[in-house]
């Protein structure tokens, strides 16, 4: 298991993150987001939408669940599983009819059942650097990713070089 980390002190900065992971990303592929509310990770998602040629606004599926974006070439599907309590409603979600699928899976608030989405993923947590916010501005961020799978690894490599 190997990992990488980035800084980012804007949502911009997110965003080109995110772009820069989506260009990597292919069918199946799935990325488990973790962090506290307002840290990045839809602004993290939008970068991977816009890399990947989706045209419309991306925003946290939070009452809807999932929302599919298509983009140029293969679907964004885009959870957001903050509301769930069980791992029996994953299939509600339609999580399961998503993953393996014909374009890769963001996950938002899913650690929670990451037992259930299995070892073939790549964890990215999103942590606001409070301690490092200057006055009046918003803090940084450190974007860490950790590959559980072969496919994580080649992920990160693309993003390492």
């Amino acid at each position: 298991m190997s990992e990488l980390t980035f800084s980012s002190t804007s949502a911009g900065e997110t965003q080109a993150l995110g772009e820069r992971l989506g260009t990597l990303l292919e069918p199946g592929d799935v990325l488990v987001l973790t962090g506290d509310l307002g840290a990045g990770k839809t602004q993290l998602t939008k970068g991977i939408a816009r890399s990947m040629g989706v045209a419309d606004e991306v925003t946290s599926p939070t009452f809807a669940l999932e929302a599919v974006h298509e983009g140029a070439e293969m679907p964004l599907y885009h959870f957001d599983l903050y509301r769930l309590q069980s791992a029996d409603e994953l299939g509600d979600a339609g999580l399961w009819d998503a993953l393996g699928g014909d374009g890769p899976c963001v996950i938002e608030w899913g650690e929670q059942f990451v037992d259930e989405i299995g070892d073939e993923r790549l964890d990215v947590y999103v942590t606001r650097l409070e301690t490092q916010a200057v006055a009046g501005e918003e803090p940084p961020r450190e974007v860490r990713l950790v590959a559980h799978d072969a496919r994580g690894e080649q992920i990160l490599a693309g993003l390492a070089s």
